[in-house]
């Protein structure tokens, strides 16, 4: 079982920046694929941005060039830098954990937090 606690949203301006947070326990973190959703009303989820256990990213083309993930497994932390926010960010971020249980991968999720990005 993996636990996940996000923190560091909130409102900023446009243009402004943020850098979420997500700490992970009862797994090998450092195993695990990490990554960054985001749902805003009316809409499905969607990808942010997911790390691997050997530090390859990958971005969704709408935060490209001005998000960025990373972790720390000593910490068992995994943060999201936000730069150049725009109104179209306003969403509540989900941390994912993505484990291989040994036969399948098994998805685990955070509670969310808010950015609303906002003049």
């Amino acid at each position: 079982q993996v636990q996940l606690v996000e923190s560091g949203g909130g409102l900023v301006q446009p243009g402004g920046s943020l850098r979420l947070s997500c700490a992970a326990s009862g797994s090998i973190f450092s195993r695990n694929r990490m990554g960054w959703y985001r749902q805003a009303p009316g809409k499905q989820r969607e990808l942010v941005a997911t790390i691997t256990s050997v530090g390859t990213t990958n971005y969704a083309d709408s935060v490209k060039g001005r998000f960025t993930i990373s972790r720390d497994n000593a910490k068992n932390t995994v943060y999201l830098q936000m730069n150049s926010l725009e109104p179209e960010d306003t969403a509540v971020y989900y941390c994912n954990a993505n484990q291989w249980s040994g036969t399948s991968f098994i998805n685990y999720w955070g509670q969310g937090t808010q950015v609303t990005v906002s003049s």
